[in-house]
């Protein structure tokens, strides 16, 4: 459990530190259009912060991490980290207006996919073994 609350607590920061770099990079750089900076922040809120702490409350009341949630877990801070970089990366580029590549671009969007599918892999089996410990518990 110590853990959920250590990890929220960074992603707290995190998502703190990418909306200031959102702001002041983009003003610094007199850019008032969209980027995807913008979303760095939300991200990591809701899928950083927040996650963890639901996941904190459902482990306080189902116990369902075994041996096996470490690696669920490590592959899902892999995949928001690994996201949130990526949109850094191309948010950055969209602020200074510089020209990519078309496979360039293609890489860094699929990076981030990669990193969406990990989360999005993680979550799913992360509800899986909360589900089985729910129905265990109810017999």
């Amino acid at each position: 459990m110590k853990r959920c609350i250590n990890a929220a607590l960074l992603y707290a920061v995190l998502a703190m530190a990418g909306g200031v770099f959102y702001r002041e990079f983009t003003k610094f750089n007199g850019f008032t259009g969209k980027t995807t900076l913008s979303v760095v922040h939300t991200h990591y809120f809701l899928l950083g912060m927040v996650f963890f702490l639901l996941l904190l409350l459902l482990e306080k009341n189902f116990s369902f991490m075994g041996a096996k949630t470490g690696r669920t877990l490590a592959a899902y801070h892999i995949g928001l980290n690994l996201t949130a970089v990526m949109f850094v990366v191309r948010g950055v580029t969209q602020a200074l207006a510089l020209t990519l590549s078309s496979g360039m671009s293609a890489a860094i969007s699929g990076v981030a996919g990669i990193g969406h599918i990990l989360m999005g892999v993680s979550l799913t089996l992360l509800l899986v073994q909360i589900k089985r410990s729910v129905s265990a518990a109810r017999v």
